[in-house]
């Protein structure tokens, strides 16, 4: 089944909208503004794409400054908390190999604004660096309450695009309101981390989510006992990988939950076509070779392998391909120890194989399905955060409730 369309025909440009739209009730973004931009695009350039939602960014981020400058605090800080929403936006569609420079200028813009804005909350959030592997990770640490007092802390965990500046929107925000403390951060393959710090996406995000522990437990504000692992989208996959090895979490959640990602190609390709390329059969390998290479000169069809050659930081498509051969969770999801959340979306292809994931767990679990007639269809439940945080806290909480403060 495909979901409706909401202002575009192309079903990736129309999801991003969604997606951006899904910000809304957090902040992220005005629904007037963005169905307004969304009509002007067009949808066969992604110049096009890029230049509306950037003009969109400059003038709603010139409004926040002149918001600012009569010391109107709230909508300033509105207005700037859109437009990094939008300045994301703008250059997701150019991801990519060689790198286009508008990309990373995008993350640099998003965060500047972002930051303009996320000062002027009532509890601003606090810029930190998590130690890594001789360097560090950016994040951001934002407190549940005043004071000292340990609360229970959410790490979330980003996918193939987000920032840790949408974790604000998608998660955080929710969680604050509910007194979670939250660490966004974004680790190899995300952000600029990617782009400034040359750090390619890996599958053994335990050792991201190791140190974040760390840096935690040298908090007062933090319940030792009470540390949960947030995942979104291919973050559904690096969560369950990370709390596989890493035991001192107290939760883990998988939004939309992923399974085996190589597999997961494989089962978009007819049968004896699958068959001869697992095989090694030369025919077949060029055959998808040939099929990658022609489907990534596409504008939005090959969208996500340009995105892929990028994040992994390889030459060719089916050098993308091979690389999602060590994202499975076969031999990870039965070693999660802590109480773990699933869910998917009736329409969304990505978190098709989250039974597969609940199938393997040994430790306590529940699975949840969001369908269209809730609005929830979309990977991510993109456009119903407000639905999905409801069900998600409302498991989260009661999971702690049992669980002894740690300090």
């Amino acid at each position: 089944m495909t979901a409706a369309h909401v202002v575009l025909k192309d079903d990736l440009l129309d999801g991003q909208v969604v997606r951006l739209l899904g910000a809304a009730p957090y902040g992220g973004a005005d629904i007037g503004e963005v169905l307004a931009t969304a009509r002007r695009i067009d949808e066969h350039s992604l110049d096009s794409w890029y230049s509306e939602w950037w003009a969109l960014g400059d003038r709603v981020t010139e409004s926040a400054e002149q918001f600012q400058a009569a010391c109107d605090v709230e909508s300033a800080r509105l207005a700037y908390l859109r437009a990094s929403g939008y300045y994301r936006t703008a250059g997701l569609m150019l991801m990519g190999l060689p790198v286009d420079p508008r990309f990373p200028e995008s993350l640099h813009r998003q965060r500047e604004v972002f930051r303009r804005g996320a000062a002027l909350l009532t509890n601003p959030p606090e810029i930190v660096a998590i130690p890594f592997e001789g360097t560090t990770l950016p994040g951001y640490f934002y407190r549940g309450g005043a004071g000292d007092e340990p609360r229970p802390t959410i790490i979330t965990v980003g996918g193939y695009d987000s920032v840790m500046e949408e974790q604000y929107f998608f998660n955080a925000a929710a969680a604050v309101a509910r007194g979670y403390n939250v660490l966004t951060l974004d680790g190899p393959g995300q952000g600029t981390v990617l782009t400034d710090q040359g750090m390619p996406m890996r599958p053994d995000w335990q050792a991201v989510v190791t140190p974040a522990v760390d840096f935690l437990l040298e908090r007062p504000e933090v319940d030792a006992a009470k540390i949960v692992l947030v995942g979104l989208s291919l973050g559904a996959f690096l969560a369950p990988r990370a709390a596989s090895a890493e035991h001192r979490l107290a939760a883990c959640v998988a939004d939309c939950g992923a399974f085996d990602l190589y597999a997961s190609f494989l089962d978009r390709l007819p049968g004896p076509l699958r068959s001869g390329y697992v095989e090694g059969k030369s025919l077949a390998v060029k055959a998808v070779t040939e099929m990658l290479d022609q489907m990534a000169k596409k504008p939005t069809a090959g969208w996500s392998l340009r995105r892929g050659l990028q994040v992994h930081q390889v030459d060719t498509p089916l050098a993308y391909v091979e690389a999602t051969k060590e994202y499975t969770l076969a031999e990870a999801a039965p070693e999660i120890q802590c109480p773990t959340w699933v869910c998917n979306a009736v329409n969304d292809p990505i978190s098709a194989t989250a039974p597969q994931l609940v199938a393997a767990l040994r430790c306590p679990s529940e699975f949840v399905t969001f369908t269209e007639a809730e609005g929830a269809d979309l990977h991510c439940e993109s456009g119903a955060r407000l639905l999905f945080h409801a069900r998600m806290f409302s498991w989260l909480d009661s999971v702690l409730a049992n669980q002894p403060a740690g300090k």
